[in-house]
């Protein structure tokens, strides 16, 4: 079975049909830049594109990056904050499905990637435009942790340690890794995790800072990298 999934992002919109039994995408991703300002209405003429573009006429899953309850968005990180409050299913239409960014990545790292077969507790942690995270234990999703927001030397840990921070401050990786070390020490004091997994795009490039970053728990980069928020898109509209 295919499904179309959707990775709403700050600075980027992208989708694909997936086969949801192998995690590969059936056909190339699409990609559209995120709009300014990226207000609900806005975003979603950019998912109905993204539609339009596959001629896609079954189940969709899309990601956003902030809290979703029953549906409704609670939060809004790294897009217009008129977003909070937004039914997705109405905005998006009935045949979809919507989720935390992070959370699906997750799904999609412990279905088909790095995290395939772990049972105990495992951190998933996206770096990006923000940190999302997605936290398992027993294979099961603990929904909704944004982590990325918890307090490092007074600020939000992803704005000192996200990606979109070290290219903006224009950090070496090297300086990089530390503010990454730093963090990871604090969410491993908290969670005592079996294992972190580190996505989002900067994973591609896991071998220019991970080596670099040293703590107890054991580390591992991503392996679906920039799909991974379209997999477990479509992956999650099996688990409604």
């Amino acid at each position: 079975m295919n499904v179309l999934g959707i990775d709403i992002g700050g600075s980027g919109i992208k989708g694909a049909p997936v086969d949801i039994k192998t995690g590969e995408l059936v056909e190339d991703r699409y990609r559209i830049p995120t709009p300014e300002p990226s207000t609900p209405d806005a975003v979603a003429d950019v998912v109905q594109k993204i539609v339009k573009h596959f001629s896609w006429k079954g189940p969709i899953g899309i990601t956003f990056p902030g809290v979703i309850i029953n549906g409704e968005i609670r939060t809004a990180a790294n897009v217009d904050r008129s977003w909070v409050g937004v039914d997705g299913r109405a905005l998006f239409g009935k045949n979809t499905h919507v989720l935390n960014d992070a959370d699906a990545a997750g799904i999609a790292e412990m279905t088909f990637g790095a995290g395939q077969g772990h049972q105990g507790v495992v951190l998933v942690l996206t770096f990006g435009t923000g940190i999302g995270s997605a936290l398992f234990t027993g294979g099961k999703l603990v929904p909704n942790t944004e982590f990325g927001h918890i307090e490092i030397r007074g600020k939000d840990a992803e704005t000192r340690a996200s990606d979109q921070a070290r290219s903006e401050k224009e950090l070496s990786w090297g300086i990089w890794a530390d503010r990454v070390q730093e963090y990871l020490l604090q969410m491993e004091r908290l969670l005592s995790p079996n294992l972190i997994i580190i996505g989002g795009g900067v994973s591609k490039k896991a071998k220019k800072f991970l080596p670099d970053v040293t703590i107890n728990t054991p580390i591992l980069p991503a392996m679906l990298l920039n799909e991974a928020g379209i997999v477990g898109a479509a992956l999650a509209t099996t688990e409604k």
